[in-house]
């Protein structure tokens, strides 16, 4: 989910609703400047969530930051999100999904030779 909506909605913007929502809600002067910002901070997240490094805090980390962009983009852009209001909805599920996997379930062990 990172990879894909950081590199192709938000860094090649490929997906002109994203940038939109970006300049909704912090201005449309650097809209595309910080789109992209946003987007090479989501393939950051990318990587890290690959790494396996800090897992706990890595979910912790995507757990806020998935709950904060949506209260935002439910607040001052449900016009441009791909559901609407429903977004949260999903949003909410994502965010169980990660609490689960980080929380939850036990991690991963390192491969055995």
């Amino acid at each position: 989910m990172w990879l894909v909506n950081g590199l192709l909605c938000k860094v090649l913007l490929l997906v002109p609703r994203h940038q939109q929502i970006v300049a909704r809600i912090l201005g449309a002067e650097y809209a595309g400047p910080l789109t992209r910002l946003i987007g090479l901070a989501e393939i950051g997240m990318a990587v890290w969530v690959l790494s396996g490094i800090r897992r706990r805090l890595c979910v912790l980390t995507q757990m806020v930051l998935v709950l904060l962009m949506n209260a935002l983009e439910y607040a001052l852009a449900p016009d441009l999100l791909l559901w609407g209001r429903l977004n949260l909805v999903f949003a909410v599920l994502f965010v169980l999904g990660l609490y689960y996997y980080g929380f939850r379930l036990p991690a991963p062990q390192a491969a055995r030779r």
